[in-house]
């Protein structure tokens, strides 16, 4: 999250003005609307939907759009076309108008007039407004009324309108429900027009009953109006009737299989074939085993490639659902059915070997997703005909280059590495084909081929030295020119040479791959492949690449992030000659590579830029630090006890302060030092991990794992020499029970495993103080924001707010959240977590008996953004007299409940001044005790 940004809109919009804020864009932009040149009113109007990107707050968009409607009002045509397509574009920004009913009412204004061209615009915009005023009974009216008109102009305006409002609005759906059956069934309706009258019906998924009336409705057109376009948008309004209504789907899917079983119109085939395939990926569990046999015999019975692709298409997607299992479990008698006997495997069959590379296709998907889902049923022949199949269409897609046939053979390798993942014993033989048909394929075919054998080689490790021969082999002539094509086939190649060497890469395979790129690569093309030798670990290689690189880039922030690489992958290459119980050299290896990590974190550092400060990457390099050093101490530490043993009296001192720790001298201390370090190394990776919402999975498994090994070295401390008692393996039963998805974070589970193992039996057999053990886990691998406003809000940031003690300050914070370039990429945002708390800086005045719950304030709220806006208030109490700190901290919940520490942190004052009344009372309470204290002075002074 980021504050108000202050960039200039105008200066992007082309006025030449700089770092102009919000109103005085919103200043210029009026002086364009009030201007007397046609021109100059368009272009700014159609300059608003900039404006409104640059600056979501309802105050600027509700003055926006009440300017727009003036201009809408008083305006020709052609304006008002200009503030509909504005209006349009803005959409998500209609609901931040805050005068609703002022801005309707001159817009509306408009649908009085005698030009059915205004009216109809007018129209269309109420219809663009349906998501604020889908109750309006004005506009409810004019739609209807218009639904009359004698003008074709303004009656398909009133459709699209009266399409707008069904969709938001239950009381309108049922009260035009009856008026577009009467203009539809009428005879005087033109049919074009019934033709755009139906898809409204769409919308009647509001309540049960009015979802039957219009399915009556459809049902009673389809059977009267028998002609091909009728047909087609009956049927398709149809569908998307009971997708949206849930209820008539099996019913709908026994019409459209009726319709392409029955119907000898191709292009109502086509349209049920589509229909259909909607209905398989939405609602798959709906589909029973009479409508997957159906579809099976219209496919084995069709003449035409076309429609059986598209029948292909939708089995295909079934394939891979629960619908599946279905058709082979529920058979007739609730007999179970054999695979190899059903229509849909001898359809799979036919079609695998057929001369339509798309009929082909989906034939093998549909046998790889029956051999991979029916797990529990002998499979042997079905095995044989998928991994056939897939071998004849790899061939025959390898030698062709075009579009068709690379989307052809993604389907097969898609369907390759299903196949290898779920029945791993057929693995081999599809390494050997892909291997096979690799050295005579195009480049277009290697490149996919390479990224199969990738994935294959992720999820089976074993298969990766029989693969090393033949890359290498392959790798020595595939490169001869410098085209595109070659330079992305030259980093695939190497990609599945990495992850099939494991990290250990011979000197030949080293030479090979430099020789290669020496001749005909480029540097993007060399550092992708240190990237990918960085992630799977050979770092030697990377590091040499890298080096490379440092003379060939003409940007000092560049060079410095090549050179941290470098320095990291050196850094990563020192730690490869640990071994084990060899703890000295363990310490010179630890503290070579720390000396290369301090290089690398100061060229990271120098390698950050104002937009691209890699915040990320900074804390995570310093957590690997710190981790280091950790390890380092912890080691140091069990040395000690060699060269440093407990004093002869320690067992004296022990008995006498009464903590048996005592009896190993001054380790005890230490140990509890490095147990304190891991746990804060944790909950240092805790924080990083929140901070990254935007992270991928993989990044976001990793930093969990570094967490993890830190609570399993401070639990082994703890377990083994602190306190036992205390120590609990409950927080660690989640890791292992967790599924890895690569060989990487399998050796870490295991390695966590053991660990556990270990400390178990030794807490069983040892005393915890007797025994010592030292563990490191080492990691082989490397590697939306939203605008906040406050109000009220001080003209200057330094400059706090008042507020009388007497009063509640009313805190309203509103924010937009802001995505990047691909929003929703790895998860969505479900609500904004808003966090309040206020301090007290400095107190004026005199000190008071003020009650607890008066001296802070602490709340919070949840609040879901809507078309990525938020608002909620807070109502905050300032008892005590002076200045004080407010902090409103911002953070964002997923889908899945996970709270993420995004930000943005934002600070205001408030002073908070003694109300007059209670300050008359305190002045005359003063000035009343005054005279009693004279007398009493004066009754002293006589005493004495």
């Amino acid at each position: 999250m980021a504050s108000n940004s202050t960039k200039s809109f105008l200066a992007d919009a082309g006025y030449g003005e700089q770092e102009l804020d919000a109103n005085s864009a919103l200043m210029e932009l009026d002086k364009g609307l009030r201007s007397g040149k046609l021109g100059e009113q368009c272009e700014a109007v159609v300059r608003f939907p900039r404006l409104f990107q640059k600056y979501p707050f309802p105050i600027l968009i509700n003055s926006a759009f009440l300017k727009l409607a003036d201009v809408f009002r008083v305006g020709n045509n052609f304006l008002r076309l200009c503030v509909l397509k504005v209006t349009q574009q803005s959409e998500k920004h209609l609901e931040k108008i805050l005068n609703v009913d002022e801005f309707v009412k001159r817009i509306f204004s408009v649908i009085h007039s005698n030009d059915p061209v205004a009216r109809a615009i007018t129209l269309r915009m109420l219809g663009s407004l349906a998501s604020i005023i889908p109750e309006r009974k004005n506009a409810h009216h004019s739609i209807r009324q218009s639904l009359d008109s004698h003008d074709n102009v303004e009656v398909e305006a009133a459709v699209f309108a009266a399409a707008n409002f069904s969709a938001q609005s239950k009381d309108f759906a049922i009260g035009i429900c009856n008026k577009i059956s009467e203009m539809i069934q009428g005879l005087a309706t033109p049919v074009d027009l019934k033709l755009k009258l139906i898809p409204i019906l769409q919308h009647m998924h509001h309540d049960a009953i009015l979802a039957s009336s219009a399915r009556q409705l459809l049902q009673q057109l389809v059977t009267s109006y028998p002609s091909t376009k009728m047909v087609i948008v009956s049927l398709h309004t149809f569908t998307l009737l009971a997708a949206s209504s849930l209820v008539d789907t099996p019913k709908q899917i026994q019409l459209l299989l009726q319709y392409l079983k029955n119907d000898p119109r191709k292009a109502v085939k086509r349209l049920a074939i589509q229909d259909l395939k909607l209905l398989a990926s939405k609602t798959p569990h709906t589909w029973n085993r009479e409508n997957i046999q159906a579809l099976c015999e219209c496919a084995l019975q069709i003449p035409y490639d076309s429609l059986k692709l598209g029948m292909l298409s939708v089995l295909s997607t079934l394939s891979g659902t629960i619908a599946i299992k279905h058709y082979f479990s529920m058979a007739p008698g609730n007999v179970s059915s054999s695979p190899r006997s059903s229509d849909l495997v001898k359809l799979a069959q036919e079609c695998c070997y057929h001369n339509n590379r798309g009929i082909a296709a989906h034939g093998v998907r549909v046998l790889t997703n029956i051999t991979v889902s029916c797990q529990d049923k002998d499979l042997l022949a079905l095995e044989q005909d998928a991994v056939f199949g897939l071998e004849s269409l790899l061939v025959l897609c390898s030698q062709d280059d075009s579009p068709g046939a690379q989307a052809t053979l993604k389907i097969a390798l898609n369907c390759m590495v299903k196949l290898a993942k779920g029945r791993p014993h057929l693995s081999q033989s599809v390494v050997e084909t892909l291997l096979t048909q690799l050295h005579g394929a195009q480049d277009a075919a290697r490149i996919l081929m390479c990224h199969c054998l990738a994935a294959i080689a992720m999820q089976l490790p074993v298969l990766g030295d029989g693969m090393l021969g033949d890359l290498t082999e392959l790798y020595k002539v595939i490169g001869r020119s410098a085209t595109d094509k070659q330079q992305e086939l030259l980093v695939s190649l190497a990609t599945v040479i990495f992850v099939a060497s494991q990290k250990a890469l011979s000197a030949e395979i080293k030479a090979v791959i430099k020789q290669q790129l020496e001749s005909v690569s480029n540097g993007w093309t060399v550092y992708r492949i240190a990237r990918q030798a960085s992630r799977m670990g050979n770092h030697d290689m990377a590091r040499e690449l890298y080096q490379s690189l440092l003379t060939q880039v003409a940007s000092e922030h560049f060079y410095f992030w090549l050179n941290s690489l470098k320095e990291f992958s050196h850094a990563e290459q020192c730690l490869t000659g640990l071994q084990e119980e060899n703890y000295s050299s363990a310490l010179s290896c630890i503290a070579e590579s720390l000396k290369f990590y301090h290089k690398g974190i100061a060229s990271l550092t120098a390698a950050s830029t104002p937009l691209n400060p890699l915040s990320f990457q900074c804390e995570f390099v310093k957590l690997r630090i710190d981790l280091l050093q950790a390890f380092s101490q912890l080691i140091c530490t069990c040395n000690s006890l060699k060269t440093s043993p407990p004093p002869a009296i320690a067992t004296t001192i022990a008995m006498t302060l009464g903590n048996d720790l005592q009896r190993c001298g001054r380790i005890s201390n230490q140990m509890k030092h490095s147990m304190e370090e891991f746990r804060s190394l944790a909950s240092r990776y805790g924080d990083l991990y929140q901070a990254s919402f935007d992270a991928d999975s993989a990044t976001l498994r990793n930093v969990e794992l570094q967490q993890q090994s830190c609570l399993l070295i401070s639990h082994a401390i703890e377990a083994l020499i602190l306190d036992p008692e205390s120590a609990s393996f409950q927080e660690y039963g989640s890791t292992a029970a967790a599924h890895a998805d690569s060989e990487y974070e399998r050796r870490m589970m295991s390695v966590y495993n053991h660990v556990l193992e270990e400390v178990e039996s030794l807490n069983r057999k040892y005393t915890p103080v007797s025994y010592m053990a030292s563990g490191i886990c080492f990691i082989d691998r490397v590697f939306s924001l939203s605008l906040l406003a406050l109000s009220p809000s001080p003209r200057n940031p330094a400059e706090p707010i008042a507020v009388q003690n007497n009063q509640q300050l009313a805190l309203k914070v509103e924010g937009v959240v802001q995505h990047g370039s691909k929003p929703g990429l790895f998860r969505k945002i479900q609500s904004v977590c808003l966090n309040v708390s206020s301090t007290l800086q400095s107190k004026s005045g005199q000190d008071y008996k003020i009650p607890i719950d008066n001296m802070t304030n602490e709340m919070e709220q949840r609040v879901e953004p809507h078309n990525d806006y938020f608002s909620t208030q807070f109502l905050l109490n300032f008892a005590i007299l002076g200045t004080h700190n407010i902090t409103v901290e911002s953070s964002v919940k997923d889908a899945n409940g996970i709270v993420w520490k995004t930000g943005p942190r934002t600070t205001i004052f408030v002073k908070s001044l003694e109300d007059p009344y209670s300050q008359q009372i305190r002045l005359q309470q003063q000035q009343a005790q005054q005279p009693l204290q004279q007398q009493q002075q004066r009754n002293a002074y006589t005493r004495f």
